[in-house]
């Protein structure tokens, strides 16, 4: 079984989400498809067909972050300490080539679309190469542009 890592900010998130899909989206979808069905002929109507189409991806959704709620794992970054980089964590980095710092939380991957570039995916390239590592510690990244070298500043779990 695989588990999704997210914050309890990344959670609660995910609950607003799904519950904005089941109490509003799928009502408003409702209601489309009632109003489509009674212009009549419903094989060449494209309301219906809009609405329908529209109502399949609103239950693929609900569904993915009911799956995901369900196989969730929970991250309290407050109750978490130590000097390694993990999942949750706050770190700086410092870039030794534009010799500039920049801050951001590793989270799971719907809190970091769903927030501005203070949060990074797990998942991302930067984030991976960073867990397990210390402040001090030298990390070199591959980016499409060939290597960025930076240095861990601070790890923070707040």
């Amino acid at each position: 079984m695989n588990e999704f890592p997210m914050t309890t900010l990344g959670r609660k998130l995910i609950e607003k989400e799904l519950e904005r899909l089941i109490k509003v989206e799928r009502e408003e979808i409702k209601t489309a498809l009632a109003e489509a069905r009674a212009l009549g002929d419903l094989k060449e109507n494209a309301e219906y067909h809009a609405a329908k189409e529209k109502q399949s991806h609103n239950e693929g959704r609900i569904s993915e972050l009911q799956n995901k709620l369900a196989k969730a794992h929970v991250v309290d970054p407050s109750k978490l300490s130590g000097g390694k980089i993990t999942f949750g964590a706050t770190v700086t980095l410092f870039d030794v080539e534009k010799e500039q710092s920049q801050t951001f939380q590793i989270v799971g991957e719907d809190e970091s679309m769903a927030s501005d570039s203070s949060k990074r995916s797990y998942n991302s390239p930067i984030c991976k190469a960073l867990i397990g590592k210390e402040e001090g510690d030298e990390v070199v990244i591959k980016v499409p542009k060939g290597e960025v070298t930076f240095e861990i500043e601070r790890v923070e779990y707040v």
